[in-house]
């Protein structure tokens, strides 16, 4: 039988960095996160480009890519993409990682992601405090969209992405993210 041995946030902040080398802590056990392929990486600039210019043009906030955020006392997750609200943004310290979770918390799936770790993840940005959680397929040419108090939204490449409460008047038709 073996044993894992579980990191603190401390610990975890003073690990070596390695060049290319990315991690994340889930209740205290390191993840080691594989770099994004080119399909991942177009479909997160693009929604991220594109919400950074109506984010800063309505002064809602920043956005934030590839990011670490302190879920909890034992957990630090970096999504693809993440709002932080005008408001919070007051109270953080940019060398530090952002307390917390994001209003909006994004991931697009890459092909080694596993469905287990990425409920894992939802749940963590959820119970954390995040408002949503937009988990981007593409190869299916999909958004599920993961609401506080609401039942998950599958969008296609025909639907309409938008959030009324966090982006109000933000809106994207799904498919151009996959082009």
């Amino acid at each position: 039988m073996s044993t894992r041995t579980l990191l603190t946030v401390n610990e975890f902040l003073n690990l070596p960095i390695h060049e290319g080398s990315v991690y994340e802590l889930s209740r205290g056990e390191l993840i080691t996160m594989t770099p994004g392929r080119p399909r991942h990486n177009r479909v997160r600039d693009r929604l991220a480009r594109q919400l950074m210019d109506f984010v800063e043009r309505h002064k809602l906030g920043e956005i934030f890519v590839e990011t670490e955020f302190q879920l909890t006392s034992d957990t630090i997750r970096i999504p693809d993409a993440a709002l932080v609200t005008a408001a919070a943004l007051q109270n953080i310290d940019l060398d530090q990682p952002i307390p917390g979770a994001p209003a909006l918390a994004i991931e697009v799936v890459s092909p080694n992601d596993l469905a287990e770790e990425l409920a894992t993840k939802v749940d963590q940005y959820s119970s954390a405090g995040a408002a949503a959680v937009w988990v981007i397929y593409p190869k299916a040419r999909e958004i599920h969209v993961f609401q506080r108090g609401k039942t998950m939204r599958r969008l296609g490449a025909g639907d309409t992405l938008d959030d009324a409460t966090l982006l109000p008047g933000f809106s994207l038709v799904v498919g151009t993210l996959f082009e």
